[in-house]
């Protein structure tokens, strides 16, 4: 092992033995910048929750998507995209050996069509972004087999969930962050197969839990004792009363409570030989997180069913391998510096490829091999070609980086990577990355609604009503359904808007990154999503089984 200096944060991060086979099968260079700018380069190249208003450059009828309408490329409606009336190699250049490859990419990019929208196979979900098979649903990112879903963000096989982040086959659920198989739970956070239960973290298998952590198969509990089921009853009426301040105070105690109680040092499942956190059935993968069924794999993020997966955010759905420096690849294998590619093998710097083969530098092809610059050649030219431009590109300095931000398609600030990595707009123009003001929004210096106390007291004609949130004095409203789901769970009106919930939701998370520190019990030395500076007690698995109750 060794290290490296990141030629970006000047940070040192680490080179394993294991990354330099992986880097040889692969044909590529050691990076030159760490893990957490390598995900910051790829995220910026995503827009994955802000929504624009624009025409379908196909057809001009409205479309709702994530390209705004200062992008120079067309936009089309999926149904045109997808369809037989246009074909991404009529757009196809040869390549210039004397020329810069990423100012030749640019060209192609200004010019060839992209999806307008991510929601596939959907009903009644024109508002959301990268979303299928879902119905009756707002707002919502990276959402699947879901119904009456809003606000959420990685919501897989939920039903009448609201404003929660990574939930799946849970129902009736609000502020539920990291949780599985739910049903009429109420601001939750790494809790599993559990019902009624409410302001409570780290509960398996419970039942009628009131303000309790790391409990594990009990019911009819308030703040971890015991109570008869006419007590909680009576507890949860008191609680759960439908009113502002009530819902406030009890958050109030579940914030507090996080920061008191005993911690796992990651939140690991069924998984062997790794690190990172929130992994579930995982072998031998290292700095990796939210994943499920990963192997051989590092420095990624959402990892499903795939091996062999470097450098890479959100591979699988269904499975992969061999994937190195790419996001969102899907059932693909053998990748290179990619993004958006579905069903696709052997590919090199493409963006948007579909059921693709051997291609480089291409963009929006479909069921097409052997391209270079969506320009179409024999398997021997495209072979002889590939590597000289592979070559060439080694004495450019090109060839192992991520394409440059210069060529990302949206604003930092609309782009994953704000998510995970904020920054100022100051900070974004000091690192020569794009802020994009948001324009059209109409001002309104109208009356607000008053909001009552109690949602008992909330009548129909909120729906007709302009909000404000209380943080950021954005304007926002609601939608039918949404006011019918706090109706039905007794939960009182929020007062801030849906970008601010989420931005306190992902805040609750512990960063993608590990630290070392000891364990403060028996004081073994662990790696956590926990800084050192963090005054939370923090267990090794060991000890965290002892206060298990």
């Amino acid at each position: 092992m060794k290290t490296k200096t990141c030629s970006v944060s000047g940070k040192e991060f680490l080179i394993r033995d294991e990354d330099l086979v992986f880097y040889e099968k692969m044909g590529v260079p050691i990076p030159d910048i760490c893990p957490d700018e390598v995900l910051r380069s790829m995220m910026l190249h995503r827009n994955e929750r802000v929504l624009f208003r624009r025409k379908c450059d196909a057809t001009g009828k409205p479309l709702i998507s994530a390209y705004d309408g200062d992008v120079s490329f067309p936009v089309y409606a999926n149904e045109v995209w997808w369809g037989d009336s246009w074909d991404g190699v009529e757009y196809g250049e040869g390549f210039d050996l004397e020329g810069s490859f990423f100012d030749q990419f640019q060209g192609l990019q200004s010019v060839v069509p992209r999806e307008g929208t991510s929601v596939f196979n959907s009903e009644n979900c024109d508002f959301n972004s990268h979303t299928r098979e879902c119905k009756n649903s707002y707002l919502n990112t990276l959402a699947v087999k879901s119904e009456d879903t809003h606000y959420c963000y990685w919501a897989v096989g939920d039903r009448d969930v609201v404003d929660s982040l990574i939930t799946n086959e849970s129902e009736l659920c609000y502020e539920a962050i990291d949780c599985e198989s739910c049903y009429e739970c109420v601001m939750v956070m790494d809790c599993h197969n559990s019902n009624n239960c409410f302001f409570s973290t780290e509960l398996r298998n419970c039942r009628n839990c009131i303000g309790c952590n790391n409990l594990r198969h009990k019911e009819n509990y308030i703040f971890n004792k015991p109570v008869s089921p006419a007590e909680f009853e009576a507890f949860q009426a008191k609680v759960m009363n439908g009113s502002y301040e009530g819902y406030l105070q009890g958050k109030q105690f579940f914030v507090d409570q996080i920061s008191k109680v005993p911690h796992r040092s990651v939140t690991n499942t069924h998984s062997e030989n790794v690190t990172g956190n929130h992994l579930l059935h995982c072998k031998d993968c290292f700095e990796c997180y939210d994943s499920d069924h990963a192997q051989d794999s590092a420095y990624s993020v959402a990892v499903n069913d795939s091996k062999d997966v470097y450098f890479a955010s959100s591979a699988g759905w269904p499975g992969g391998e061999l994937i190195y420096y790419s996001t969102v690849s899907r059932g693909c294998t053998d990748l290179r510096f990619c993004y958006y590619s579905w069903f696709s093998h052997r590919l090199d710097y493409c963006d948007s490829c579909v059921s693709c083969s051997d291609c480089f530098g291409c963009i929006g092809l479909k069921h097409k091999e052997y391209c270079i610059l969506n320009k179409q050649y024999e398997k021997e030219e495209y072979v002889r070609l590939r590597d000289r431009i592979v070559e060439y590109m080694k004495t450019t300095k090109e060839w192992g980086k991520f394409f440059p931000s210069s060529l990302s398609t949206f604003g930092y600030n609309h782009s994953q990577a704000q998510e995970y990595f904020p920054l100022t707009e100051a900070e974004v123009a000091d690192r020569g990355y794009t802020w994009k003001a948001d324009k059209g929004l109409t001002k309104y210096d109208g009356p607000v609604y008053e909001m009552p106390e109690n949602i008992s007291e909330v009548g129909d004609d909120i729906l007709e009503s302009i909000l404000r949130c209380e943080v950021t004095g954005k304007n926002f409203r609601l939608i039918k359904s949404e006011l019918e789901f706090y109706r039905k769970m007794n939960l009182p009106i929020p007062r801030v808007c849906p970008d601010e919930r989420h931005r306190q939701r992902m805040n609750f998370r512990n960063p993608r990154q590990l630290w070392n520190r000891k364990c403060d019990t028996c004081k073994c030395e662990i790696r956590t999503t926990y800084g050192p500076e963090r005054k939370e007690k923090v267990l090794c698995d060991n000890c965290y089984q002892e206060v298990v109750e």
